[in-house]
């Protein structure tokens, strides 16, 4: 059952509260929400549901239904994240695991391990211990294997993921890997799901050849009864009696999943299929079904490999399927972050001692938790980086300018409305450079309360420039009243605030979350292909990876043909501009800037001419930064 703690229950009261349910041998689990605290009690409840609710300090006692208790959602309402070493599963950024079916020697491990890692792999796989069906196929290396995946991780930073095949391995398991890999044949070995649990590593728990989602999900609370709640679950398709693929990827499951339990999921679409052409296709459609991440067989010689061959990709299939993933992954909210290593690292660094850390956070944003500023935060350096909030774009400047935070991330133009001119003001103004790019596809939602109807609906809370991107929507209701906000998630706190059913409020589905809020209609932005543009600026701090685009302001004389002469050195050397836009400049009316993004590192030596001549050509010029451009366009990373 869920105990919901009063709000205002005393440290004495929680005392009290927790030696009952000890004593009745229930094992309980804290959770703590953003508004109110629960106690998840698993265990044989031998009282009445009303007794518990009368307890001093509960303010409600609610029964868990299902049969899998600690795994489900109604014990832990909100998405786990789970990390292996400075990977989270579960988050807005991608993961993909590649790497062999079976570690088979040195150099070709290693060998497969930096061509996944260069495509934006950030786990490595590989089987030490192999179970087959015929007990004279290839079984693994044993700990021979395992050591070549110590090495594995240590020449190349990816975490290291394998099958534990027997209790009997823990210790080895313990000794070199990050997580340990449940395999289908082993998904209802109790014995083995056990002692997993009790080794306190993130266990990847795959579902079984015939194995129903239930099923699935008891064998997950057997993890998770003995104290490890890092579990992944991996859809690796189910038996059926389709003989064209190796088995049937039950892409269902993964929504299923999603509602049924707070645990992140992942598709294995190589065992799926069996066959190498079929992997990608469904590896697309798992991450447009909302899967949290893919593990895929991955060989430079698959012809020769000792074991699941036919169905890994080349690197170069590899390196295709990576970047297919990069443009799917915004629609649903995530993205495919070819630096995810790179900026852990990075921030490793930050908090050494000896470093000169931030004196607040890493990271700041203009807004709210919920807002959409926050969520590009999220895709672009994970949910694991201390970020602080601020009242303003100018406030936010100020904080990266003197340096009390490392990096700024803020919109700079979105698809339908056009650029945000505040802020393309403020780079002009501040001495910062852009360091990073990330891209959102930014979906509205009309929210309001759970007995909210559109019918009743008379004002609508929001940020004018969404009122802007929901244009056609709002005209279908001229009545309604159209109420400023700072953003979007201030503005659903506000309708929550207000607790009025006539009031509603115009953001993502996050901010609605967080508050506890009702989707009244989704979708109302103009055009579903409604993107945002955010950048990351930094005084002095740079981002890690390639960069292939450059930002740069200039201003040329009052002649003929002078704005022409600038554009004919980008011709000349062959660069494409990707965004020319003018603006005023604010003391001198009827003249303007050009504010320019190309695809180069201006940076780069073998630009220095290139330089030269722009500013020869120009009466005023300011070199704005060199970064890796969003998931609007391909990354350099991904072109080889």
């Amino acid at each position: 059952m869920i105990l919901v703690l009063s709000q205002g229950i005393t440290q004495e009261e929680k005392e009290k509260l927790m030696k009952t349910l000890n004593s009745e041998v229930c094992l309980v689990k804290e959770i703590k929400g953003v508004e109110e605290t629960i106690l998840g009690v698993v265990g044989k409840i031998r009282r009445d549901i009303g007794y518990y609710e009368g307890l001093p300090g509960v303010a409600k006692a609610i029964p868990i239904s299902k049969p899998y208790k600690l795994v489900s959602r109604e014990l832990h309402p909100l998405a786990s994240i789970i990390k292996i070493g400075d990977v989270a599963i579960g988050g807005d950024r991608l993961v993909v695991i590649a790497g062999p079916c079976g570690v088979e020697g040195r150099e070709r491990t290693l060998e497969i391990a930096r061509a996944v890692r260069s495509s934006g792999a950030v786990l490595f796989r590989g089987g030490a211990f192999k179970p087959r069906t015929s007990p004279y196929s290839f079984q693994g290396l044993g700990e021979e294997g395992l050591k070549i995946l110590r090495e594995v991780r240590e020449e190349t930073g990816l975490g290291v993921v394998t099958e534990m095949t027997a209790p009997s391995q823990a210790d080895l398991m313990v000794k070199y890997v990050d997580a340990v890999q449940i395999g289908a044949r082993n998904m209802q070995n109790f014995e083995l799901l056990k002692c997993a649990g009790r080794m306190g590593k993130p266990v990847l728990l795959k579902r079984g050849l015939s194995a129903t989602i239930e099923e699935w999900l008891m064998s997950a609370e057997y993890i998770l009864s003995e104290g490890n709640d890092q579990v992944i679950l991996c859809e690796r398709g189910i038996r059926t009696f389709e003989p064209y693929t190796r088995n049937t990827l039950d892409l269902t499951a993964v929504p299923v999943v999603k509602k049924l339990t707070h645990l992140p999921i992942i598709v294995d679409p190589s065992h799926a299929t069996g066959l190498r052409d079929k992997v990608s296709p469904m590896a697309r459609a798992a991450i447009a079904a909302g899967a949290d991440g893919l593990i895929i067989e991955v060989h430079t010689h698959p012809d020769q490999a000792l074991s699941d061959g036919p169905q890994s990709l080349y690197p170069h299939q590899f390196e295709q399927l990576m970047r297919d993933l990069y443009v799917i992954a915004p629609v649903v909210g995530k993205q495919v972050d070819y630096t995810y290593l790179d900026k852990g690292r990075m921030f490793q660094r930050l908090r050494e001692p000896g470093a000169a850390p931030a004196a607040t956070a890493p990271v700041a944003y203009s807004g709210v938790p919920g807002s959409n500023s926050h969520k590009a935060c999220l895709n672009f350096f994970g949910a694991e980086v201390p970020l602080q909030t601020c009242a303003s774009f100018r406030e936010l400047f100020d904080l990266v300018d003197r340096e009390e935070v490392n990096f700024g991330v803020l919109p700079l133009e979105n698809s339908l409305t056009g650029s945000i001119h505040e802020n393309y003001d403020l780079l002009l103004e501040y001495d910062l450079k852009i360091v990073g790019e990330v891209t959102l596809r930014i979906k509205h939602n009309l929210i309001g309360t759970e007995n909210a109807a559109l019918a009743g609906i008379q004002r609508v809370y929001s940020h004018p420039q969404i009122f802007r991107q929901c244009k056609e929507f709002l005209e279908q209701h001229p009545g309604w009243d159209l109420i400023a906000c700072r953003d979007t998630a201030t503005a659903v706190a506000r309708v929550k605030e207000n607790n009025d059913p006539q009031d509603a409020a115009i953001a993502g589905e996050e901010a609605a979350r967080l508050h506890h809020m009702a989707v009244l209609k989704e979708g109302v932005e103009m055009n579903p292909r409604n993107f945002t543009r955010f950048v990351v600026i930094s005084k002095q701090g740079a981002l890690p990876g390639l960069k292939n685009k450059a930002s740069l302001i200039y201003s040329v004389s009052d002649q003929p043909g002078s704005l022409f002469e600038t554009l004919r050195v980008f011709a000349d050397h062959r660069l494409n501009l990707v965004k020319l836009e003018s603006r005023p400049i604010h003391d001198r009316p009827w003249e303007y800037l050009f504010y320019v993004d190309v695809e180069v590192d201006l940076a780069a030596a073998e630009h220095r001419q290139l330089l030269a001549e722009l500013q020869a050509k120009t009466e005023y010029f300011k070199y704005l930064g060199s970064y890796q451009k969003g998931a609007a366009a391909l990354p350099a990373a991904a072109q080889g």
